[in-house]
């Protein structure tokens, strides 16, 4: 399967081809549209000149790594302030999984290692967590036993409720009406 969340071919092949980029396209998905934070990761890559390496992005100078975010267009809404964080997240991975995004998730033994191993991430709260193993497991084919219940209602079938469910356009606007049907719920 095809990743399709930025909704831009250049974007979604790296996403689709990168594991860290899928990472950082989850860690900038706030306070901004979906799109943006995952055709960021793209926008970063083409900034440094090639692909992303998160031992590269854990040394890069701290001031000259959050103006190559901020570089019109700005990557994020807070573009210092996640330049921090996606730092915070590429040195985790060098110290834990030595650089490869993707240890994050191989030979975990179940879903709830899952859970514990992305929450463990700096930026990733249990929501966001749960939401990425939704994402894995739907389209990447990573499913250790039980990820269904350790993705929580994210791992649901059918659904329409985050970036785990967008596979293209139609799905998009869905996940949309969903979060702004949710919204409009919680004011109530």
């Amino acid at each position: 399967m095809r990743i399709q969340l930025a909704q831009q071919p250049e974007a979604d092949e790296l996403l689709g081809r990168n594991p860290l980029a899928l990472l950082i396209g989850m860690l900038l998905d706030q306070q901004i549209p979906m799109e943006w934070a995952f055709s960021g990761p793209r926008a970063i890559a083409d900034r440094m000149g090639h692909d992303l390496a998160a031992r590269e992005i854990a040394s890069y100078d701290p001031a000259q790594f959050a103006d190559l975010l901020a570089a019109k267009p700005a990557v994020h809404r807070y573009p210092k302030s996640m330049a921090g964080r996606i730092q915070q997240l590429a040195a985790y991975l060098v110290e834990h999984y030595d650089g490869s995004a993707d240890g994050v998730w191989e030979d975990v033994g179940d879903g709830a290692e899952l859970l514990g191993r992305l929450m463990a991430l700096p930026g990733f709260g249990r929501q966001k967590a749960q939401i990425f193993v939704a994402l894995l497991g739907k389209q990447l084919g990573v499913r250790p036993q039980g990820w269904r219940e350790a993705a929580g209602p994210y791992g649901e079938e059918g659904v329409h409720r985050s970036v785990a469910d967008v596979v293209d356009a139609g799905s998009l606007e869905l996940v949309r009406a969903t979060k702004q049907e949710a919204k409009r719920a919680a004011k109530k």
